[in-house]
């Protein structure tokens, strides 16, 4: 099995797949999108990319992707904790810019406030990249924020550990597919989640506070209503829903019917597990 994630080796996501997938041939992409259509075209049975942090939100990307790919189901999600560490050159003993993905530099943004204000910093596709491109240039005073195990792949000097701002910080991560299978992984399981994208007609007064109501009767907890815009003008969104528990309530399964018949356009994305990971 071909499983496609962000890469490059040692990113996040990277350590992610592999406790999800120990026995598959993973295959790193340099962008969310490159996951998403290695899943579609064929070349990846599955996919692995973050949704969320505990600090800065919602990955704005994977969800317009979950959006933009109709073929495309949610198998599992899966939670690790992320620390994050300064590292350099170990020729280096100074540095002028600090490289890392824009999620990791504001979850170290307090910490790089107080400790290097004067320092530019650049927006890198992963933290591992990042870490790559300090060891590939020996000559430049860069440094990167990245996971320790970046620092042993690439030879790196840490300089300061666990910059992160706040302690309890973890992101989510969602395994992906071209078809909504049950999937079992031998790890611990968190919870159980059902997700669904919906799209209210445009200039429908009142149609998020009915669709709310289909949920509401039913007792249906929502954990997670997230709104993203449909870049077809300003006021159009389309919701991320997540709903908590177990689906096989005949009620449940009846509120994907009431709220079509209310003109509502619904995805459902999967239900599935969500597990958790070692960091």
């Amino acid at each position: 099995m071909n499983i496609a994630f962000l890469g490059p080796e040692a990113s996040f996501t990277s350590l992610a797949a592999a406790q999800l997938f120990s026995e598959g041939t993973l295959l790193p992409q340099t962008s969310i999108r490159d996951c998403f259509l290695a899943v579609a075209n064929g070349e990846a049975d599955r996919a692995v990319v973050p949704l969320e942090n505990s600090i800065e939100g919602t990955v704005s990307l994977t969800l317009d992707y979950l959006y933009d790919f109709p073929e495309i189901y949610v198998l599992a999600e899966a939670v690790m904790p992320i620390a994050h560490h300064l590292m350099v050159h170990p020729e280096q003993t100074s540095f002028q810019k600090v490289l890392s993905h824009p999620q990791a530099l504001a979850q170290c943004f307090h910490f790089l406030e107080a400790q290097y204000k004067s320092i530019p910093r650049q927006d890198f596709h992963s933290t591992a990249a990042s870490a790559k491109y300090v060891s590939e240039h020996p000559e430049e005073p860069v440094a990167a924020i990245a996971n320790a195990y970046a620092s042993q792949l690439y030879g790196l000097k840490i300089l300061h550990h666990n910059i992160h701002d706040f302690e309890q910080n973890h992101t989510k991560f969602i395994v992906i597919s071209k078809s909504p299978e049950e999937v079992k992984f031998q790890l611990p399981v968190k919870s159980e989640k059902t997700s669904l994208l919906i799209t209210i007609p445009e200039d429908d007064a009142g149609g998020l506070h009915r669709v709310l109501s289909v949920f509401a009767w039913r007792k249906m907890n929502l954990s997670k209503i997230e709104s993203r815009t449909l870049k077809t003008g300003l006021g159009n969104y389309f919701f991320f829903i997540n709903i908590d528990g177990k689906w096989d309530n005949v009620l449940y399964q009846n509120s994907l019917e009431e709220l079509k018949s209310i003109g509502v356009t619904v995805k459902f994305l999967g239900h599935y597990e969500e597990y958790c990971l070692e960091g």
